[in-house]
C-alpha cells in the first residue's frame, strides 16, 4: 500500500502595517472568518500586547490560559494554546498584555527571531490541518513583528485609503526587504487591501488609483467599504459576518476571501 502523505502545510500570512488605525485586525478577523465560511479551515495568531484579534473573537481574558506569549518565551508548544472560536473552522491563539515585555524577556536568547517559525511546526500534527494561519501584526516594527514576517510566506497588506497610505506602505516595504535579506528570503508581498473606503469622498478615489498605479496587481480587486456594522461588531466580541452577514463589509470581506483563494491557487499552479 502506498505511504499516506502529509497535508501540505497552511499558508501562513502576516497581516501587518506599521501604520496603526488602518483596519489590520478588523481585516484579520473578517477575513479569517470568511476564509473558514468558504471552505478553508483558519488559524488565527494574535501577536499584539492589546489582544483585540482575542477581544474582537469573543475570547475573554478569563478563557486565554494559554497566550502566543507562552509559546514565545515560556517554550509551549502552539497546539496547546489554540482555542476554538464560535465560527466553525476557525480556531484562534489568544495574546495578552504580558507580551508587551517579550522584546526584554528574549534580549539576550538565541534564535529570538525565530520562536514564532520553529513553533508553527507543532502545527504539522494538528488534524484536521488547517489552510492558512493569519498572524494579527502590532502596529510597530518590533521584534514581534520581525517574528511574524520571519514565520510567514507572506505580507497582507490592509491600507486606508487616506493622504498618508503611500508614505507608510513605503515604510512597510523597506521593512519587507530588511527580513527578507536577513532572515527569510522567502517572504513576499501577497497583497495589498485598500480599507476604510469611502465612495463620497473624493480623496478615497484619488488614493485607491494611486496605490493601484504604483503597486499594479499586487492590489486587490476588492475593496473594504467604511462600514458603521463593521465597527460596531468588536465591541459585542463578533466578527462583522456573525454580526451582520448581510452588511457591506461583511460581504466584501467574503468577496476578499474568494479573491485571496483564487489568488493561491493560481500561485500554486504557476509554481507547479
Amino acid at each position: 500500500m502506498p505511504e499516506p502523505t502529509s497535508p501540505p502545510p497552511p499558508r501562513v500570512l502576516a497581516i501587518a502595517n506599521q501604520k496603526g488605525g488602518v483596519g489590520k485586525t478588523t481585516t484579520a478577523i473578517n477575513l479569517a472568518t470568511a476564509l473558514a465560511a468558504i471552505g478553508e479551515r483558519t488559524l488565527i495568531l494574535d501577536v499584539d500586547p492589546q489582544g483585540n484579534a482575542s477581544t474582537g473573537l469573543g475570547v475573554p481574558r478569563t478563557a486565554r490560559k494559554r497566550t502566543i506569549y507562552d509559546v514565545l518565551v515560556e517554550g509551549e508548544t502552539l497546539p496547546a494554546a489554540i482555542v476554538p472560536t464560535a465560527v466553525p473552522g476557525l480556531d484562534l491563539v489568544p495574546a495578552d498584555p504580558e507580551l508587551s515585555g517579550v522584546e526584554v524577556e528574549l534580549a539576550q536568547q538565541p534564535r529570538r527571531s525565530y520562536r514564532l517559525r520553529d513553533a508553527l511546526a507543532g502545527l504539522a500534527e494538528v488534524r484536521p490541518p488547517y489552510a492558512y494561519v493569519l498572524v494579527d501584526c502590532p502596529p510597530s516594527l518590533n521584534l514581534l513583528t520581525v517574528n511574524a514576517m520571519t514565520a510567514a510566506d507572506a505580507v497582507l497588506v490592509p491600507l486606508q485609503t487616506e493622504f498618508f497610505a503611500l508614505e507608510g506602505l513605503s515604510q512597510l516595504m523597506r521593512t519587507v526587504d530588511l527580513v527578507r535579506q536577513s532572515l527569510n528570503p522567502r517572504l513576499t508581498i501577497q497583497g495589498v487591501v485598500l480599507t476604510m473606503y469611502d465612495r463620497r469622498n473624493s480623496l478615497s478615489d484619488q488614493v485607491a488609483r494611486d496605490v493601484r498605479a504604483h503597486f499594479g496587481d499586487t492590489v486587490y480587486e476588492t475593496v473594504i467599504p467604511r462600514n458603521v456594522r463593521v465597527s460596531e461588531a468588536p465591541s459585542f466580541g463578533k466578527p462583522a459576518l456573525i454580526y451582520d452577514l448581510k452588511c457591506a463589509g461583511s460581504q466584501a470581506y467574503l468577496k476578499l476571501a474568494r479573491e485571496l483563494v483564487a489568488r493561491e491557487r493560481a500561485r500554486k499552479k504557476a509554481a507547479a
